[in-house]
């Protein structure tokens, strides 16, 4: 059983009339979230689109709202040879059965199992989409099977998507894969920001949330887990209250149940301190950006944060880290600060530093707002992505070989 399929009715180039069909898998729902635009837009340049990950209410929540169709397919984010074995089966089962054109798998394990079994199915066109490298931030036999598991997903692949300039040199020096099949569309991102929905503008969140309008705000987006650096956040956060007593934590996310989850006494800490707010997993993030004075993301490894960019266009300075992908998400002094991941002392400086400049935080929020709306403007991303798929599916580039597309697009774009 291949698992419980979805079809949403959606007009337009949804129809099985379209020409092409994409299929576009992650391991979980939750990541379903990064999907949203870049679903529509295939959709809307003429691709049939299914979207397949483990089943949960995300996947059909995404699929619904993109109009396109839903696979759900158990996939666990652990090793499980068994488990994984039958995965594995199952999008085979589904890859034969659909025929599409091309593939789109991402996330380790969907991206490993995925591109594997559209190897096997025949599929003409592979996309690997590498969103990060969860090997950076492990250690001994786990870090080689993660690193055994991304050298199969790429050579199962035609393509290596990177999200980041920084996230595919560190996969070349990782010899994930060879330079030639590693490509960077733009300055990188996945999907851009929706600039109208993230837009500077006056907080309604405040009060709800019993936080005064004076009050200072540091923000975090994202997954509360030890990659993303929350561990350092906390310890960093009682040292910016001795220098700025009033402060607050607005965390927004949610305790994720995975290998680097957070131990049960730092999350009892977040959840009873009196100057911690978090939120759990909301919908939609926009409104908290503009409670923020500033956002902090202390991250081990990245792809590409959605959340700096999306913090840049509401207007409010980034601090991250100098780790993969995150450091490419900041434009050093003038839309935010980079600082070494692992150091809470650091984080902190930063935070007050920021804190007690607010015409700093306003050139930087008004720089980060502008560089978005030059470079990462959610049409002017997706648009990159369907005219790249497009180009690769064209007869011309299938008569030199996959493996000279990339070199063929270069050229393409000089003239």
């Amino acid at each position: 059983m291949l698992g419980v399929k979805s079809r949403q009715n959606a007009a337009g180039p949804q129809a099985h009339g379209a020409s092409r069909h994409i299929v576009v898998g992650v391991t979980s729902p939750q990541t379903c979230l990064n999907l949203t635009g870049r679903l529509r837009c295939l959709r809307e340049q003429g691709f049939r689109v299914t979207l397949v990950s483990s089943p949960g209410e995300l996947l059909r929540h995404t699929a619904a709202i993109q109009g396109v169709e839903a696979v759900a397919i158990p996939m666990t984010r652990q090793i499980a040879p068994i488990a994984d074995f039958v995965s594995l089966l199952r999008l085979w089962k589904l890859l034969r059965r659909l025929k599409p054109d091309l593939t789109e798998f991402s996330t380790p394990k969907a991206g490993l199992l995925g591109t594997l079994a559209a190897l096997l199915a025949g599929v003409p066109l592979r996309i690997y989409m590498l969103r990060g490298l969860k090997l950076e931030a492990s250690a001994g036999y786990k870090r080689r099977i993660l690193w055994m598991a991304e050298r199969l997903a790429s050579a199962c692949a035609h393509v290596v998507l990177c999200n980041s300039a920084s996230l595919r040199a560190e996969a070349l020096m990782q010899g994930v894969a060879p330079a030639a099949k590693l490509h960077l569309l733009g300055l990188g991102s996945s999907n851009g920001v929706d600039v109208d929905r993230f837009s500077p503008g006056p907080d309604p969140l405040r009060e709800r949330l019993g936080i005064p309008r004076a009050d200072p705000v540091v923000g975090f987006v994202g997954r509360l887990t030890r990659d993303k650096g929350l561990p350092e956040l906390i310890e960093a956060f009682e040292t910016i209250l001795k220098a700025e007593p009033a402060a607050h934590l607005l965390l927004v996310g949610w305790f994720d149940a995975s290998e680097d989850a957070l131990g049960a006494a730092l999350r009892h800490h977040i959840e009873s301190h009196p100057r911690i707010h978090c939120t759990g997993f909301v919908n939609d993030t926009a409104p908290y950006y503009r409670a923020m004075d500033l956002l902090v993301l202390p991250t081990w490894r990245e792809g590409f944060p959605n959340a700096a960019l999306e913090a840049a266009a509401s207007g409010i300075p980034v601090i991250t880290t100098l780790s993969t992908g995150s450091r490419d998400a900041v434009v050093p002094e003038v839309t935010g600060l980079l600082i070494p991941p692992g150091y809470p002392e650091a984080i902190s400086e930063a935070v007050v530093k920021l804190l007690r400049n607010p015409e700093i935080r306003r050139r930087m929020g008004e720089a980060g707002r502008a560089w978005v709306l030059e470079h990462f403007v959610d049409q002017r991303v997706l648009g990159l992505t369907t005219a790249y798929y497009k180009m690769l599916l064209e007869p011309s580039v299938a008569e030199l070989g996959l493996g000279s597309a990339k070199a063929w697009a270069q050229d393409r774009r000089a003239r």
